[in-house]
């Protein structure tokens, strides 16, 4: 059974915001030489992975996967290239922030909107978009990443 507009304009409000993520991160690795590359890396792998996935389910559901990242991903190219000025730890709090947003409106649909929706974002999103975060707040927590440290998030 296809999916309602509602719902498949939440999936679509999921992949901007993912689309978002990767944009950002792809940014950052180009500007942002150093150990913590790996872990950035992995970041960008599973935001783009999170495209895929919504893209293929929004299909899935009878709908259009949206092509941008809409108003999120231009705030996010402006705020990376103000970044770039001011180093590392400001890219890095960039993404942070971003992590952050992503873990916000994934826990925040849980509890709403159809029954698919919610289990794709309990089994899939949340779980991917926790990892992220994670990997995210240890680059902050420990600074610039050194010897074992750089694998231990990997």
């Amino acid at each position: 059974m296809p999916a309602s507009t509602d719902s498949i304009k939440q999936l679509n409000s999921f992949l901007r915001g993912e689309r978002s993520a990767v944009e950002t991160y792809d940014q950052v690795i180009k500007r942002l030489p150093g150990e913590e590359i790996p872990a950035l890396q992995q970041n960008h792998d599973c935001h783009f992975r999170r495209t895929q996935l919504l893209s293929n389910t929004i299909e899935a559901q009878g709908g259009t996967p949206e092509s941008g990242s809409g108003l999120w991903g231009t705030l996010a190219q402006a705020a990376t290239g103000s970044a770039v000025l001011l180093g590392r730890a400001a890219m890095i709090a960039i993404l942070e922030e971003g992590e952050d947003r992503g873990l916000a409106d994934y826990r925040a649909a849980i509890g709403v909107g159809e029954e698919a929706v919610r289990q794709l974002v309990s089994t899939d999103l949340l779980p991917a978009q926790k990892r992220t975060h994670a990997r995210m707040s240890e680059l902050t927590q420990v600074g610039t990443p050194t010897g074992k440290q750089a694998t231990r998030s990997q």
